[in-house]
């Protein structure tokens, strides 16, 4: 497949031979209804997860250590997911029918919360001290519909992001530009959904019902399908490779099978197709790097591939394909580093909302706000900061860089792990105070302590702060670095950091208690926070993220860009 038939309209039409089918699709005029899918589809997830942990403790009547365990495992399994998902569009299906399919799973699931939350029989009955006692079938409901969305999203999360990339060919200069700036602006598509949910969605929750509560986000999912549909003959769609994950294996048991077959000194020698298209269909072809080079053995001729004629795919593989397995295995390490950034801002949706519990919630006289909706300050961040990063600080770094995006994706990222250590420092040190002014007027039974909830802004804004330049940095990079047919597969990729952050916090969480708990002590994360040392938990978070940033610079250092064969022109 040549670079030129990459992109399709319909799966059909190459756009790039015909001028006229290229001004009609693609570019920012395809973007809205990708955007306003997003905004809806991560309305409905937010209105789900941000206050998920008060439902649980609530509503289905579980302890502290309990709720912030299931919360982060459905969490994290919102981010596994996607790696099925991905599979299916870069080997099957394409980034279209992934999300349309998955779409509909994700409806199904919303509509099962919201009537396991609702309907007669299957909403946990409450008595008059609001004390609900859910049975084991209307628990397993709420769970079933729960994990139905974890699924739904695995199909949309990691083919959304590339899919609107997908409208920009790379080959345009001007579109090439307008690409980095895609991300921006689909982080601040997602963050404007975030901000509805954690500001009114989590009031009609906490004030009017669980019922609307999530009925609403259920809604906003089906306007999110609409909006997808609504854009059909304006998307550029890429054409599916076939299976990675078999062109991963043909590599590794070519090179195994040849261990003992020198590499020649000449790289041109290694085996790639004769003409300007790659054997991989819907990928360009990549040119040799001199890392990892145990894996060009896949790529050397040998006598017995000479005399068989065919090329048998497990014994050659062309230079293409074995720079695919280079590039995602050069891709790890800095995956491996997003893992702690992402147990911090797991943070936001457990910890932070019970910490929040505990303090003052007025507003006005009467008026509270929901603990959970102090999450809207991270948002409100995130909204602030896109624009601030895309308009002011990228022409202001570029002057110094030189860099076309201001500075280069992983500088960005490490910039954003700097962010997220103050964030925790911030967050241990506000636990420190309020537990002092616990301990100074013995306020150890006071459900409510009179220190006000807005305290915890800083923390909340700053978390945003590191997310424009960590999680888009991510985005971004893990698109531009995987090969052309591996790009929602890498997307998933970067996705499952968010998947271990949660489950690592669960991991933490399991260990701190198990251990703070010996000898009859409350430990740092009981159920009434005035006894703990919520504080210890939120400085081995800050802890752990130094060392990562440690970590993360060195393999950053060692991190060798992907070059397509056009680039080297």
């Amino acid at each position: 497949m040549a670079e030129e038939d990459i992109y399709t309209k319909d799966g059909t039409t190459d756009f790039r031979s015909n001028p006229s089918v290229k001004k009609e699709t693609g570019t920012w005029k395809a973007c809205p209804y990708i955007l306003g899918n997003e905004c809806c589809e991560r309305l409905a997830y937010y209105g789900i997860n941000t206050n998920l942990v008060n439902y649980l403790k609530f509503q289905l009547n579980q302890r502290n250590v309990v709720a912030i365990n299931n919360v982060t495992n459905w969490s994290g399994t919102c981010y596994v997911t996607p790696l099925l998902g991905a599979f299916l569009a870069d080997a099957y299906l394409g980034r279209y029918w992934t999300i349309a399919g998955f779409s509909i799973i994700y409806v199904f699931g919303m509509t099962l919360l919201t009537l396991s939350a609702s309907a007669h029989g299957l909403k946990p009955l409450c008595d008059g001290q609001n004390v609900c006692y859910p049975t084991g079938l209307q628990t397993a409901v709420f769970f079933v519909g729960l994990y139905l969305i974890a699924l739904g999203t695995g199909g949309i999360k990691p083919c959304v992001s590339s899919f609107g990339a997908d409208q920009f060919d790379d080959s345009d200069e001007t579109e090439r530009k307008s690409k980095s700036s895609f991300f921006n602006w689909f982080y601040f598509s997602i963050n404007i959904g975030a901000l509805l949910a954690s500001s009114v969605l989590v009031w009609v929750q906490t004030n009017v019902g669980w019922g609307w509560g999530f009925g609403i986000p259920a809604v906003a999912m089906g306007i999110a399908v609409m909006s997808f549909f609504s854009g059909t003959r304006l998307y550029r769609n890429q054409k599916p490779g076939g299976s990675p994950l078999t062109r991963i294996c043909q590599v590794i048991v070519a090179s195994l099978r040849k261990f003992q077959v020198e590499v020649p000194a000449d790289k041109s020698l290694l085996y790639e197709t004769a003409d300007s298209e790659s054997a991989v269909t819907g990928s360009r072809k990549l040119d040799h790097t001199k890392h990892l080079s145990f894996f060009d053995k896949a790529a050397v001729e040998t006598h017995i591939d000479a005399i068989k004629g065919s090329v048998d795919s497990w014994r050659l593989c062309t230079v293409t394909q074995v720079e695919e397995l280079k590039s995602i295995m050069r891709l790890l390490p800095i995956w491996a580093t997003g893992i702690v950034f992402s147990a911090v801002y797991s943070q936001m949706g457990t910890l932070f909302v019970l910490q929040g519990n505990t303090m003052d919630l007025r507003v006005t006289g009467s008026f509270q706000i929901p603990s959970a909706s102090l999450s809207l300050f991270d948002t409100i961040s995130v909204i602030f900061w896109v624009p601030i990063y895309d308009r002011l600080i990228v022409p202001f770094a570029r002057k110094f860089t030189g860099h076309k995006s201001g500075f280069t994706q992983l500088q960005r990222i490490a910039i954003g792990l700097v962010i997220s250590i103050f964030a925790m420092l911030i967050a241990g040190t506000l636990e420190l105070l309020r537990l002092r002014m616990v301990r100074e007027h013995n306020y150890y039974e006071l459900k409510h302590i009179p220190m006000s909830i807005f305290w915890q802004v800083p923390q909340y804004f700053i978390i945003g702060c590191a997310e424009v330049f960590t999680f888009i940095g991510q985005l971004e990079f893990f698109y531009e670095q995987a090969p052309d047919a591996m790009r929602s597969l890498c997307s998933a990729l970067s996705l499952t950091t968010a998947a271990l952050g949660n489950y690592l916090s669960t991991l933490l969480v399991n260990v701190v208690t198990d251990v703070s708990t010996r000898g009859g002590k409350p430990g740092w994360i009981p159920d009434n926070l005035n006894y703990g040392h919520l504080h210890y938990f939120f400085w081995l978070l800050a802890s752990l993220s130094v060392f990562n940033l440690g970590v993360y610079l060195q393999v950053a250092r060692w991190y060798t860009y992907k070059r397509t064969a056009v680039d080297s022109l």
